[in-house]
């Protein structure tokens, strides 16, 4: 850097220099800083979707991920069981009476 004679001149340059370098490098540690936060936000917010929340005052709870999955794997267990013929009181088992008392009141014809 070349000087400018003016020993006062120089001075500010080098201060000025000095000062958009320190605000530049506080802005860019802001914004790590900021974007930092904002990941460890969203890191709070999947572990307490993942485990749950309990239940406090004026809020209710949530279940966790592997709660809500135990869940669905009953609900589907029963709507299996009600689409095989089994038990007889399934809803597959009353299709297929429902189906053999209307062939025998309404016999298939060959013509259709």
């Amino acid at each position: 850097m070349s000087s400018t004679g003016v020993p006062a001149v120089d001075a500010a340059v080098v201060w000025s220099v000095a000062a958009v370098a320190v605000a530049g490098l506080g802005t860019l540690l802001w914004r790590v800083m900021r974007a930092a936060r904002r990941a460890v936000g969203r890191m709070d917010d999947l572990a307490d979707d993942w485990l749950g929340v309990p239940e406090r005052p004026g809020v209710p709870g949530r279940p966790g991920v592997m709660v809500r999955l135990r869940g669905i794997e009953e609900r589907l267990t029963r709507v299996e069981h009600e689409l095989q013929p089994n038990s007889g009181r399934s809803l597959r088992d009353a299709v297929d009476r429902v189906d053999r008392r209307t062939r025998t009141l309404a016999p298939e014809s060959d013509s259709e």
